[in-house]
């Protein structure tokens, strides 16, 4: 069996994700920061189900935590195949001028640098010459990197688009090493980071305007994960799959 990390797999993207992945005969390590519950609802899931899998508490942006983790998910699931990078945080809506450093830094501390290390992490054990078997790492972006989110998250778009770069330049360096570095680009999709911005009903909101015309579901973006994630996508590095409805 095939072992997967998924950062924030306690609710939205994570959690469908590693749902999917269990279904598609994955065990799966979910990583959560502080909702210890929702990530052992995620656990006992997948277990009814037949699967296996485990949480591991940490926060992306220690290094110390995600070095942790990642030891972790080896000790207990065996060599990992495969890493979803999909830790990421919002603000309340506002234009840049009236947002405060503090909140800048944390944002880019969670969703840019936890990004980094994660990756590193996870290209330190993949990596063929320091003893891996290859595999594939997806890392969850933002059609916000593309579009900027003006007026409203100007500083979390600048992380995404921070590590749609990360995306590009290590799957380069890793390609020799047998492993594969993709993205996805979420769109309007209802999950609960809304609600930790101040409006839980934005994606269903502003969703009608999108060429479907509807927000997407954590599901669908969990498709395109797992897709990267799998054999069916063996020539596919360095580019991204655009979950956005057409936006």
């Amino acid at each position: 069996m095939r072992s997967i990390l998924i950062t924030g797999g306690s609710r939205g993207i994570g959690r469908a994700t590693a749902l999917l992945a269990a279904q598609r005969g994955w065990a799966v390590a979910i990583n959560y920061v502080g909702n210890a519950a929702a990530a052992q609802a995620v656990v006992k899931e997948i277990e009814a189900g037949g699967g296996r899998a485990l949480a591991l508490k940490g926060d992306v942006s220690s290094e110390e935590d995600v070095v942790a983790m990642y030891e972790a998910a080896d000790g207990e699931l065996g060599p990992l195949s495969g890493v979803v990078i999909n830790a990421g945080i919002v603000g309340p809506s506002r234009p840049l001028v009236e947002i405060e450093t503090d909140r800048i830094r944390r944002i880019f501390e969670v969703n840019t640098i936890g990004a980094y290390l994660c990756a590193r992490e996870a290209a330190r054990r993949l990596a063929r010459s320091r003893g891996g078997a290859g595999g594939s790492i997806v890392i969850v972006s933002s059609m916000a990197a593309r579009l900027g989110s003006p007026f409203e998250y100007v500083d979390y778009a600048g992380s995404k688009g921070a590590v749609d770069s990360l995306t590009v330049g290590l799957a380069k360096e890793m390609g020799s090493e047998g492993v594969r570095v993709n993205a996805v680009r979420p769109g309007l999709i209802e999950t609960e980071i809304h609600a930790s911005g101040g409006q839980p009903d934005r994606a269903k909101r502003l969703g009608v305007t999108s060429p479907l015309g509807r927000p997407g579901q954590a599901e669908e973006v969990a498709e395109a994960i797992i897709w990267l994630l799998s054999d069916a996508s063996s020539y596919v590095t360095g580019s991204f799959i655009d979950v956005s409805g057409g936006r």
